[in-house]
């Protein structure tokens, strides 16, 4: 892990060797990787990143797995940039782009922090790894275990989707339903890390975790012709993914890969029933008052969000946005970006998309620059929340005239 230099405590600075801990002993903050930007300035170039393997691991210079580490890879990154014309003229934005991290290899951007994560885990000589999940980490966790022979325990909330379910335990991992929300799960987890020699993604090994982030916004920033856009939406549930994607952009200038420094504005989008970032944004207030999470989007759903002061701190600090929308909207949401662009996207998406509305009807992107929205997982994850609200157009006998019946009855026309 030569990569990192130390950890380093987010609120205090205090640093730390490189090991397996994530919080500061004397005041609790997060702690993260140290990296000597002035030897990396000095080594990478644009050039040598798209001359590198079309996955995250092109970015390994800004990754905290040095050089010589065997990587746990399923083949994660380098997802679709996509023009979303069809989708911009329905909301009247000018210039917008869908990041679809739904062609990830378990279809979500989890798979991103995981194939870090684990890859830091093997080196440090974790031979059992465990996270805490609302579905899609569940999923990358136990794909990328099975795929290195790791073995591997997933927490899951009892009452998750349950094609998330089965698109874990597929992998042979050992799914833990606990009878409790999301909160309850990461609780019982950071109380087994400090009781078995477990590599726990979100607990001990979170700094490596979520660096993995970092490479959403590299890869937008290098498919954009290495710049930056004006506008980012992410939805948010620890929001660690947001804090994480002004890392990673800010870094890019650091080292020399961005020419000026980035101004994007990066907006934060939630559902109401678990909005704690998003009422900590709009009240100014400096620290995240907990929730009981009452959502569809389970995936979004942390009451007690870990970093939701320092991305409510990021959107403040970038003249982002933060909006928090009903789960009929969330449902619309999921229903406009099909029609409109081809693409479903799970609950979380529909969040983005919903969101992603309301901020351009309030004019959060007058100034008609380039608008990205971050699509985290796919919506076959999810269909059951489409449930009831979907079916046939029409149901008919097996016969010409009763299809010409209803063509009538939808007023279609046939072909000429």
């Amino acid at each position: 892990m030569a990569q990192v230099r130390e950890l380093r405590c987010r609120e205090c600075d205090r640093t730390y060797a490189v090991a397996p801990v994530h919080v500061c002993e004397f005041c609790f903050g997060p702690l993260e990787p140290v990296y000597d930007y002035d030897a990396i300035a000095a080594s990478v170039t644009r050039a040598g990143i798209e001359a590198g393997p079309r996955t995250i691991w092109r970015y390994s210079p800004l990754l905290p797995i040095g050089d010589g580490v065997e990587r746990v890879d399923l083949g994660t990154g380098c997802t679709p940039l996509i023009k979303a014309d069809n989708l911009a003229r329905e909301l009247g934005i000018k210039h917008l782009y869908l990041k679809n991290d739904m062609a990830n290899p378990t279809h979500s951007f989890k798979d991103r922090v995981v194939t870090v994560a684990l890859t830091a885990a093997r080196a440090m000589g974790f031979t059992t790894v465990a996270c805490a999940s609302t579905g899609n980490l569940a999923n990358s966790v136990a794909a990328h275990a099975a795929r290195v022979g790791l073995r591997a325990f997933v927490f899951i909330p009892a009452d998750l989707e349950e094609a998330k379910i089965i698109t874990t335990a597929v992998y042979g991992a050992n799914v833990v339903a606990v009878k409790g929300n999301y909160d309850h799960v990461n609780r019982l987890c950071s109380e087994i890390a400090q009781t078995m020699p477990w590599g726990f993604l979100n607990v001990n090994l979170r700094p490596f975790y979520s660096e993995g982030s970092k490479t959403l916004a590299f890869e937008v920033v290098e498919q954009l012709g290495w710049e930056a856009p004006e506008h980012i939406v992410v939805p948010a549930a620890s929001g660690s993914l947001l804090t994480k994607v002004h890392r990673g952009l800010s870094e890019l200038h650091r080292v020399g890969l961005l020419d000026t420094e980035p101004a994007t504005s990066i907006h934060l989008a939630q559902a109401e029933g678990c909005s704690p970032i998003v009422a900590a944004f709009r009240s100014g207030i400096d620290h995240i008052r907990p929730v009981k999470p009452q959502t569809i989007a389970k995936s979004l759903a942390i009451g007690n969000p870990a970093d939701g002061y320092y991305a409510a701190r990021v959107v403040r600090k970038t003249e982002g946005t933060a909006e928090a929308v009903s789960d009929d909207e969330i449902i619309a949401g999921i229903r406009l970006l099909a029609s409109t662009e081809g693409l479903f996207t799970e609950t979380a998406g529909g969040v983005t998309i919903a969101a992603l509305k309301r901020m351009a009807a309030a004019g959060a992107f007058q100034d008609d620059g380039r608008v990205v929205a971050l699509l985290t997982g796919m919506g076959l994850k999810t269909a059951e929340a489409l449930s009831g609200r979907l079916g046939p157009t029409v149901e008919i006998q097996p016969d010409l005239e009763a299809f010409r019946q209803a063509l009538d009855f939808l007023d279609l026309e046939g072909p000429a």
